[in-house]
């Protein structure tokens, strides 16, 4: 197994307290060679290398994928729409596992999510973005394709870079601003040193997913209760990476502060016209491509069920209380 992070990133921990997890709970019956992202071959192949059988399992943030299916995307992260807690009750409960299966399906995969992050730091570079009208003609680092389709309604221009690359892009001035993950991770990869000002909060990506690609051929050889090993150390490994990225992004907001980063937050009113924009850039993705109609659909109905408990039960409840969603009609309409 590998994955698409190199050593250097944190996100790497997510992979290895999983295979730590599988090797103690199936150690009897497999063990996984674990080998950080490119030592292998390069983090964009392991896709391929799962598919065709070349590796047995790799790491992943599904949204590199969505060049061959836009359904990849929501499996990964949204744009205003899911926080951490959605994203575990929608795997868990409200029937987003089998998403997750039907997509990778597709490809020789079976795929276990096993990784959840809350929402992203936001954007970080030299210049101060204040408001949505500090984003017009910004050149901003931005993985994802509905992400960046919304910050061009919002006047913005989406540069795509390489995680390993956002540094040196804010250095240089090739972007305005860049993002890349959390505050923990961001900060351990030095964004500090080249960026003075961190607009928040990363509605780009409300909240991100992580999981492992495992060819279908290798998983097919296990037995039953060995597959339920690795399930179950991927819903430890679920629970565990919200807590440890929540404590790391909480350190690493305070060594941001402390190395004199400026903190601006966008307006209650800029928040809402974002979140006009990503509902109807949802719809619109929506009727280019069922599959990716489907995993919204999904999503957009559990928010609507959910809001029978979540909202009676605020300010003490585990999800955001939304009052403006993407049209479920309109998305039905697409399928």
């Amino acid at each position: 197994m590998t994955t698409t992070w190199p050593d250097n990133l944190a996100l790497i921990e997510i992979d290895r307290h999983w295979v730590d997890l599988v090797n103690k709970l199936a150690g009897d019956e497999l063990t996984i060679n674990f080998r950080a992202g490119g030592t292998l071959m390069p983090g964009t192949e392991v896709f391929d290398a799962t598919e065709t059988g070349s590796i047995e399992a790799a790491g992943d943030w599904p949204g590199y994928w969505a060049g061959r299916n836009p359904a990849f995307s929501p499996l990964a992260t949204t744009t205003s729409l899911f926080n951490g807690v959605d994203y575990l009750n929608w795997i868990q409960q409200w029937g987003g596992f089998d998403l997750y299966q039907e997509v990778y399906g597709d490809y020789n995969m079976v795929y276990l999510p096993y990784g959840i992050t809350n929402n992203e730091s936001g954007f970080m570079g030299r210049t101060a973005i204040k408001s949505l009208a500090d984003l017009d003609g910004k050149r901003v680092r931005l993985s994802g394709r509905d992400q960046g389709r919304v910050l061009e309604q919002l006047g913005g221009s989406q540069v795509t870079l390489a995680g390993g690359e956002v540094y040196q892009g804010i250095e240089r001035g090739v972007i305005d601003a860049g993002e890349f993950s959390t505050p923990g991770v961001d900060y351990e990869a030095g964004f500090a040193e080249v960026a003075q000002h961190w607009a928040t909060p990363g509605w780009h990506q409300s909240a991100s997913v992580f999981g492992v690609m495992i060819n279908k051929d290798a998983w097919d050889k296990l037995s039953e209760e060995t597959q339920e090993k690795l399930k179950i150390a991927a819903d430890a490994t679920m629970a565990w990476s919200l807590a440890w990225s929540e404590r790391g992004s909480t350190e690493g907001t305070v060594k941001f502060r402390e190395a004199g980063v400026q903190i601006n937050q966008f307006s209650a009113e800029d928040l809402a016209h974002i979140q006009k924009v990503t509902n109807e850039v949802i719809v619109r993705g929506a009727c280019e491509n069922k599959m990716h109609a489907k995993v919204y659909h999904s999503m957009v109905s559990y928010l609507e069920h959910y809001a029978n408990w979540r909202d009676v039960s605020a300010p003490f409840n585990m999800s955001r209380t939304i009052e403006n969603l993407p049209s479920l009609k309109e998305i039905e309409a697409c399928l």
